[in-house]
């Protein structure tokens, strides 16, 4: 549900004008490395709801992948890859008693293609999130990619270690281009709208909605701006919100084998070859070898940079460039860089799954699937093996249930707000056969209600790679159906008398994760 609509009526503010104060890049330099904590926000929402301009007036250190940079993007008005940017806060004091050995807070901001064709861009980018930051037009309202990026960031929150730890902030952008006079209650009834609509059928609880205008008089007034000074509405409130909504991100993995997603890769004449990501999990210093498992070689660590700030050691969650020497970067622009040895070449996985409520389709044994894994995306045969046993099993004493398939039934506790644990795989047992991937655990006959979880039961499912793919043990794999155009009819039955929703409607492409 919709906590609050978070507005202002009060003139237009410079986008530097905050009152949580942003560090300057002077200001960062002065600062040890070590002490900044970063955190990743995903930046979603559908194509032309600003989410660039937003980044722009929130960021203070640009990557060399921000802002639309590249010539395609610019030539076609539109944000084609993931970009990178960032702001340094002071430690918000939520934060300070986990991590009592930082001083700063980086908030690296993700920008996501809104276009539908690049929905495999967006999961590639789902990995490395810690919050997100739903764009919405609040001139357009509800739009297809508004609803698709919900359902990717509730994806992230059911396979979240903690799923409690992830939070969902909506900015509705452009208030400036809705009439002063009644766009409060437009922005009111736009809120209820969502609400009905989509986040009460998700697992966000909390969804505090800011109004605001990353650039007043809209993207060209942005696109045409080289000198950072463009008028801003609400932006303060914005960054309020967002840094008092930040949970303590999940670092749990910092001793595991390095494993470091690569988005970008290019040359630097006489320092050699340089490889943007973030840290998926491990750490890696200076010196340290690294391989690129689809090339089979392995490279040292020359140097590396956070955001043009030359750093000693990167971990899990950190955005940086790694440089290496004798490498040629044509040779690689996605993928991963791991510590050697610990990323192989699959060509089938035993995956834990549950379907994406949303999708409306069934999900059959023997179907085809899209399956992304980080950046790659390959077509893959799905087999379902059967519900995994849980841990709700009869005690001793308790008289056991006749059904096979109940004994099977995953409860997630309420505690681990639907989040995927991590569970080994028993080679040694026996499944029950299933044609179908199901959509409830009160599907399954035996279970008692009490036990049927909000959330659809997990299934163990082998996945066969039409082509054989290099992916991290426990990495998030997400099965889609691209080929689908993302729109069903909607009858006149499901309409209310005063919906001006359109004859179509959107169709989920994500079917299980």
């Amino acid at each position: 549900m919709a906590d609050s609509i978070i507005s202002s009526s009060s003139d237009t503010t410079s986008g530097s004008d905050h009152p949580i104060q942003v560090l300057s890049p002077q200001d960062i330099k002065k600062l040890d490395p070590a002490k900044i904590l970063n955190v990743n926000i995903g930046v979603m929402g559908h194509v032309d709801s600003g989410k660039t301009s937003l980044v722009k007036t929130l960021s203070t250190l640009l990557s060399t992948a921000s802002l639309d940079k590249s010539q395609q993007s610019r030539e076609r008005g539109m944000t084609l890859d993931l970009g990178f940017s960032a702001l340094v806060i002071s430690l918000p004091a939520s934060l300070k008693q986990e991590f009592s050995d930082k001083e700063a807070l980086q908030i690296t901001l993700v920008d996501c293609p809104g276009h539908a064709s690049l929905i495999r861009t967006i999961i590639g980018g789902a990995q490395i999130i810690d919050m997100v930051l739903l764009v919405i037009d609040s001139t357009k309202g509800l739009q297809a990619q508004t609803a698709e990026c919900l359902v990717v960031a509730e994806q992230l929150l059911a396979n979240h270690e903690d799923a409690s730890q992830l939070a969902l902030i909506c900015a509705l952008n452009k208030v400036d281009l809705l009439p002063q006079e009644g766009r409060a209650s437009h922005l009111a009834n736009l809120s209820k709208k969502l609400t009905k609509l989509i986040l009460e059928r998700t697992q966000f609880q909390s969804v505090q909605m800011v109004g605001v205008s990353a650039c007043v008089g809209g993207e060209k007034v942005a696109a045409g701006d080289s000198s950072g000074n463009l008028s801003t509405h609400n932006i303060d409130a914005l960054l309020k919100v967002l840094t008092e909504n930040l949970k303590p991100p999940s670092r749990t993995r910092d001793d595991a084998p390095f494993h470091f997603a690569i988005d970008h890769c290019f040359p630097i004449r006489g320092q050699g070859t340089v490889l943007t990501g973030t840290v998926l999990s491990g750490t890696a210093k200076i010196n340290s070898v690294i391989e690129f498992p689809t090339l089979a070689v392995q490279r040292k660590v020359k140097s590396m940079q956070m955001f043009r700030r030359p750093v000693t050691q990167i971990k899990q969650g950190d955005r940086a460039g790694i440089c290496v020497s004798n490498f040629d970067a044509k040779l690689i622009e996605r993928g991963v860089a791991a510590t050697p040895g610990t990323v192989k070449l699959l060509d089938a996985a035993v995956c834990l799954i549950r379907k994406v409520k949303f999708f409306q389709l069934s999900i059959k044994t023997g179907q085809k699937f899209h399956i992304s894994v980080g950046h790659v995306t390959v077509m893959a045969t799905l087999t379902i093996l059967g519900l995994t046993k849980t841990a709700t099993s009869p005690q001793e004493g308790e008289e056991s249930n006749d059904n096979p398939a109940a004994s099977h039934h995953t409860n997630i506790d309420e505690n681990m707000g639907g989040g995927l644990p991590r569970l080994s795989f028993n080679w040694d047992e026996d499944f029950v056969h299933q044609d179908t991937l199901l959509d409830s655990s009160s599907a399954v006959k035996g279970v008692p209600k009490t036990n049927v979880s909000s959330q659809p039961p997990l299934h163990w499912a082998l996945l066969e790679f039409q082509t054989p793919v290099y992916c991290p043990l426990d990495s998030l794999i997400i099965g889609s159906r691209l080929d689908t155009d993302g729109t069903v009819p909607v009858s006149n039955n499901n309409r209310g008398a005063s919906d001006d929703s359109p004859s179509t409607a959107t169709a989920c492409r994500l079917a299980f994760s």
